[in-house]
């Protein structure tokens, strides 16, 4: 067995308390607490908005496992988004997995942590959505107070990055096609 084979049957054996969220992110076990409220706040309103504004009806599940491409070297990327968002037309989380292919993901959702790693979401999270070529990328720095929409995936990065303050619109393109509303994301 090659150590990437041995650190993903490891990390598939683990045993994680209640609330707690286990994820492999580039050949490292990254275990976070649960979020708190104004994490799940910014959620909400995000949820909401692409729920509600997309030009097509959208299904939005919080915290579903997904499995992504792998960084040299290392076993496949079992990440777990703030959000995964799919068109309701497909079948994408009924009868799937704890850990699901990436196939027919639309967009992923993410909003920094004040409390753990937020450079995970910033950069190896990134690289992780764009090996398994989610289309879009939509990154909530509250940190930076900044929104980020990757889009393009190629070779393992995204190709395009557009960028919004929190208070100023933030384009998505089709198949949502609004203007995100990053007032309330504070």
């Amino acid at each position: 067995m090659t150590d990437a084979e041995i650190l993903l049957e490891e990390f598939l054996a683990l045993r994680t308390p209640e609330g707690l969220r286990a994820q492999l992110v580039e050949g490292e076990i990254v275990v976070t607490p649960p979020p708190e409220g104004d994490h799940e706040h910014c959620m909400s309103r995000l949820v909401r908005q692409l729920v509600k504004r997309s030009r097509v009806e959208v299904q939005v599940s919080g915290h579903k496992g997904l499995v992504l491409g792998a960084a040299p070297g290392a076993p496949k990327d079992h990440v777990i988004p703030d959000g995964t968002v799919v068109p309701l037309t497909g079948r994408a989380f009924r009868g799937a997995p704890p850990w699901m292919p990436c196939d027919g993901v639309s967009l992923v959702l993410e909003v920094t942590s004040r409390r753990h790693r937020p450079e995970l979401d910033r950069e190896a999270k990134r690289r992780c959505y764009a090996r398994g070529t989610i289309p879009l990328y939509l990154l909530v720095d509250r940190e930076e107070r900044m929104v980020t929409l990757f889009g393009r995936p190629e070779d393992g990065e995204y190709l395009r990055r557009d960028l919004a303050p929190f208070c100023k619109p933030l384009l998505l393109p089709e198949p949502f096609g609004f203007d995100l509303d990053t007032a309330d994301l504070h």
